[in-house]
């Protein structure tokens, strides 16, 4: 939270849903965007579990940020850990969900990007690429709507093969535009010569 929080003026960041509506908890941002709304770029895979999807979907809620690569994990439960005694363990126990500022659940569904982005995968990995997702899990906590498979999870080694990266780096040096991406309505009628200019 405190990592959207840097990046967000106002507004909530995520709310946490029990069984019981007197549950609810609403986490929102203090006044303050550490770059002073600079283009943000957040890549996403497979493999983003959890707070990264916290993140990713408050930022995209507020269209604060671009989220760009594959739909993520999809662990949008709470879990509290409760302790049995000294030398008995402990119980994780699911208490409640975590829901994106525009009311989405993460849970077994994750954060689907603006711009998915897949990367080219050696043959001899592409098996074991995708991650299964939280919806695959044995016993997960299940969601209402359509729950989703997991996605690429597979982040090449050299940087310069990174097609997520590259994408990102390109949007922010406005070598491709995306008409979704925060801002670019902005700069479009910024950028646009007025008819008095262009005669």
């Amino acid at each position: 939270m405190t990592v959207s929080d840097a990046f967000l003026e106002r507004g909530e960041i995520v709310s946490t849903r029990g069984r019981n509506a007197e549950e609810t908890q609403r986490r929102s941002a203090h006044p303050g965007d550490l770059t002073k709304g600079k283009q943000l770029i957040v890549l996403i895979n497979g493999g983003s579990a959890s707070a990264s999807e916290i993140v990713a979907g408050a930022l995209q809620d507020h269209k604060r940020a671009t989220i760009v690569g594959t739909r993520s994990f999809g662990k949008g439960s709470v879990q509290t850990i409760i302790p049995l005694g000294s030398g008995n363990g402990a119980l994780r126990l699911t208490t409640a969900r975590y829901y994106t500022p525009s009311g989405k659940s993460i849970q077994a569904k994750g954060i689907v990007p603006d711009i998915e982005v897949l990367q080219d995968v050696p043959d001899e990995l592409k098996a074991r690429t995708d991650t299964k997702g939280e919806a695959s899990l044995r016993g997960h906590l299940k969601n209402d709507g359509d729950e989703k498979t997991g996605s690429q999870a597979y982040v090449p080694p050299d940087p310069k093969d990174d097609k997520a990266l590259k994408m990102a780096d390109d949007l922010l040096h406005g070598v491709k535009v995306n008409a979704s991406a925060p801002g670019t309505a902005e700069k479009a009628s910024i950028d646009k010569p007025s008819n008095k200019e262009a005669n």
